[in-house]
């Protein structure tokens, strides 16, 4: 098992005035972190992987598509340009070092047709993704395709509907990712959920009911950890949490109110939590 840290809840854009927040990471006892991955760059990512690997820290990114280039729309420009995008993410990540890309990057987010998703909209999902998954098989970096809440998204809201998108797909490197805070939303049992799932599963995110401290809150640990070890998951354990230090970052999450005494506490709460509950069933 490795353990991360998602900067999101620092930046939405990490830079070298980061580092002193993912040295303390480091310290801390993290094996690596995720890195917002928004605007591709390079060069920039790249010198940012060079200065985790000599940190000795692993990374995974995380990434969303909007409404200006939603895989899923009925324009065909519109789609080709969320691939694209997605395809530049990509090229990114192996500069970096990434391993993982996770995120909704299937459809848009935030953005809503009045209805569930269409046989069409599925196709198009489908096939946007089929070209990405190529990509990201030639630069060696894993899709972890994350499903959302119902209020965040409407392609894929149960870990089911991401397993079977990621069948459909059906590429080596097309496969998603399970996350404790929509699963808490959308999941009748979280036993049954992450057997759907199992054989697409490769990243997983640790995030609380009210995304502050992992373990403080309501979300079903006890349940989410030995149905975990019943499946044989080994891979990225991350800890997504959102605070206010970012106001964008605060608006896009919702997060009106402070539900934490500070990053380092949470950060430093969250590990203890997840080390202690895989040692007691790993």
């Amino acid at each position: 098992m490795k353990f991360g840290m998602n900067l999101l809840l620092w930046t939405g854009d990490v830079t070298d005035e980061h580092l002193p927040v993912i040295e303390s990471l480091k310290n801390m006892g993290y094996d690596g972190v995720e890195l917002p991955m928004f605007a591709p760059d390079e060069a920039k990512f790249a010198s940012l992987g060079a200065k985790l690997k000599d940190m000795g820290l692993g990374c995974t990114a995380v990434t969303v598509r909007g409404e200006e280039d939603n895989p899923i729309s009925p324009d065909a420009a519109i789609r080709a340009k969320g691939v694209e995008l997605t395809k530049a993410t990509l090229d990114s990540c192996a500069a970096a070092g990434v391993t993982h890309l996770a995120g909704p990057y299937h459809s848009a987010l935030g953005h809503f047709s009045g209805a569930g998703p269409t046989s069409d909209e599925w196709k198009w999902g489908v096939e946007s993704m089929k070209q990405v998954a190529e990509h990201a098989g030639s630069v060696g970096v894993t899709l972890s395709v994350e499903c959302l809440n119902r209020f965040e998204t409407y392609l894929l809201n149960t870990h089911a509907d991401a397993a079977r998108f990621c069948r459909d797909v059906d590429h080596p490197n097309c496969r998603m990712m399970y996350d404790t805070f929509h699963a808490n939303i959308e999941e009748k049992n979280i036993g049954q959920a992450l057997d759907d799932c199992k054989d697409m599963l490769a990243h997983v995110h640790i995030s609380e009911n009210d995304r502050s401290t992992p373990g403080a809150g309501d979300i079903k640990w006890a349940e989410t950890f030995d149905h975990l070890h019943r499946i044989g998951y080994d891979g990225w354990m991350v800890v997504e949490a959102f605070g206010l230090a970012l106001p964008e970052i605060a608006a896009a999450t919702k997060i009106w109110r402070r539900m934490f005494e500070s990053e380092e506490q949470l950060s430093t709460d969250a590990l203890a939590f997840m080390k202690e509950n895989v040692a007691s069933r790993w």
